[in-house]
Order: structure tokens, then sequence, then C-alpha cells
């Protein structure tokens, strides 16, 4: 077990990353608890996989828990749950001093996250993410939100959670799918700060999709601390933050004009990571020994690097002008100039965006 630290002054917060996490949940919490009274948000599958343990492991330590169930997806991502968990809280008479659990993946963390946000003007949460993507990206750093029928986490908050804990054991009952989906986040880390991960992703491809928990711990670990360093230095995304967002401009829009269900998050994210290297490759920016060196490993991974053909370049051009990176009509593109090193650009002529979208077709 490895407990790492996000230093946000007041606003700090561990991470707990190791093995059987979940059945210490209620040990792990008491002692920075104001009030008993819990609200754990999961989905139908991670209540039937955990939701005993973790409200086992809190009552066992004096809590009283209350639950809520929200459907499987992106789609509860939306006005209508944050409604219903809004209702629950109010419902089951929790205050300031109680808690929010969001048991789950990126979807619950950011869901429980932004109604913890909201309701009484903020109270507690803990992320206890069960998917690799939320492990190593999602749960850290305090960014919380729902969906607009218009584009994805328009409607949102930063609200840092008061503890991470993260159990490699969760990653045992998912599909193979999510955790190659979940896997571009720490190759994402590895091109814009963190060389040395990369090559560890590279290194370890196979023993990290058989789930070997010593590779596991170091990996989602490192990419942890790589994310603590970045939202310690900049925690509401003014500056620095931003480079986090590598190939998520052209992701979102790929995710928006699909409806949000025919991808995984990560793997718009992945089309989106190919894209933005073309486009760098195209500036002459960034190496070709490079660019292929992220499409070889992105292609080991068995994850998608092309747009597909029932989609027009124009449509996924026009949705990326609904992102928040935008700034006064400009997009804010992350581009790669080696692996481990990103800059922010706005001044991007919009043809040679269309161009590199048109190229990834």
């Amino acid at each position: 077990m490895k407990t790492l630290r996000v230093e946000l002054g007041e606003n700090s917060y561990p991470i707990v990353v190791g093995g059987a996490i979940l059945n210490r949940v209620g040990e792990l919490l008491t002692s920075d608890a104001k009030s008993k009274k819990v609200l754990i948000v999961s989905d139908a599958f991670v209540k039937d996989q955990y939701m005993h343990v973790v409200h086992q492991s809190l009552e066992k330590y004096g809590f009283d828990v209350h639950t809520i169930e929200v459907p499987v997806g992106e789609e509860s991502k939306s006005i209508a749950q944050f409604s219903r968990i809004q209702d629950s809280l109010v419902a089951h008479q929790l205050d300031r001093g109680s808690t929010l659990i969001a048991l789950g993946g990126g979807v619950i963390g950011d869901l429980g996250g932004f109604s913890a946000a909201v309701y009484m003007r903020g109270i507690s949460y803990v992320q206890m993410p069960t998917t690799l993507q939320a492990q190593v990206d999602a749960s850290v750093g305090g960014k919380t939100a729902i969906n607009h029928p218009k584009g994805k986490n328009l409607i949102g908050a930063f609200h840092q959670p008061k503890l991470v804990l993260i159990d490699v054991d969760t990653l045992k009952t998912l599909p193979q799918r999510d955790i190659r989906s979940g896997l571009i986040e720490v190759i994402k880390m590895g091109v814009i700060r963190d060389e040395p991960l990369f090559e560890m992703v590279e290194e370890s491809l196979e023993a990290i999709l058989n789930l070997e928990d010593t590779v596991l711990i170091e990996m989602i670990s490192s990419a942890c601390v790589n994310k603590a360093e970045v939202v310690a230095k900049d925690e509401k995304e003014s500056g620095l933050r931003m480079v986090l967002n590598y190939g998520h401009t052209f992701g979102h829009a790929l995710e928006a004009v699909t409806h949000y269900n025919r991808y995984r998050h990560g793997e718009a994210v992945s089309v989106g990571m190919n894209c933005a290297a073309q486009l760098a490759v195209n500036l002459r920016m960034f190496s070709e020994t490079d660019f292929q060196r992220q499409r070889m490993l992105l292609n080991r991974a068995k994850l998608p690097l092309m747009f597909p053909p029932d989609l027009t370049p124009e449509a996924i051009c026009d949705a990326m002008y609904l992102d928040k990176k935008t700034l006064s009509g400009k997009l804010r593109l992350i581009l790669p100039t080696r692996i481990g090193e990103v800059v922010i650009r706005n001044d991007v002529d919009d043809q040679h965006v269309l161009e590199a979208i048109s190229q990834c077709f």
C-alpha cells in the first residue's frame, strides 16, 4: 500500500493506493469524520460488486450509511440524476459535517463530486474509483461536472475530495476494453510530462493488461504523483493544468457528435491524441519518430487512432468550439513537442486544424 499527498494548503488530501482497500474504508475515514452520516453514490454494476464490502466496513466503525444507485453509463451525468442525489441528501438529512462517497468510475466521481460541491454550498466527499481511468485521472484534482446536451462537463465546479482510496483489486472485474481505455490517461501523462512513465507502459504493457498488482500499484502511483504535482501548481486550471487536456479537445468533440454512447472516454481521447500529434507534426513541432512512437503504443494497446468514416471533419471541428478550453472564440490546443513535453497554443489556424482532422479519417 502506498500513500501519496496532493498539496493544496487547506485543501490538501491523501491518496491511498493498494490492494484490499475497500474493506478498510471505515477505518480510514473514521479519524477525520465530523459526522457519521454518509451517502454512497454508485451504479448498478458497482453496487452488486462492492457495496456490501464498503457498507459493512463503514457500519463496523459506527457510520450511519445511506446509498443511492444511478444507471450505468455517461447518460447518468445529467441534471435528472444530480437532482435525485440532492433529493436523497435532503431526505436523509445529511448536514455540512456529513460525507458523500463516490464509489465507481469516472461518471460516478464526476456526478458524486458535483453533488457534494453544490449541496449546502459544499460538503466533504471521498473518491473511491473502481476503474483505471478514474484511478489515474478523474479521481485526482477536484474537477466535478455533469453534461449538458450540447457538450460534455459544461456544468461543474472545482471541489477537492478529502480522501482518495484506490483499490487495484477492483480492476479485476472490468472488461479489457475498460482497462485499455483507462490506460490512455497514463500514456497521456507520459507524453505531456513524464517520458519514464511512457517507457514503463511501453516495457510493461502485457503485465499491465494482465493486471499484475506490483506493476499496477507502481504505474497508478506514478500517474497520480504526476497529476498531483500539476494540480498543486494550478488548482483551478488557469494555466499549467490545461496540459492535462492533451487529446481532450478533439476527443470531447468526438464524444459529443456521437452522443456519448459509441466510445469510451479513453477511446475518444486516444483518437484525439493521435489527431493532436498529427497537427503538431504538420506544424513541424513534433518529430515523425515521436509521432510513430505514440501511434505504436496506442496501437499495441488496441486503442483507436482514427475518426469513424460516418462523421465529417467539419462536424468534429464545429464541436470543438463548444469545448471549455476555447478562449475568446479561439481554440486552445495542447500540442506535443517531444515525448515528455507539450505546449499550449491558441494561434493555430482553423485550416490547419481541419487538415489534421481530415488526415485522421
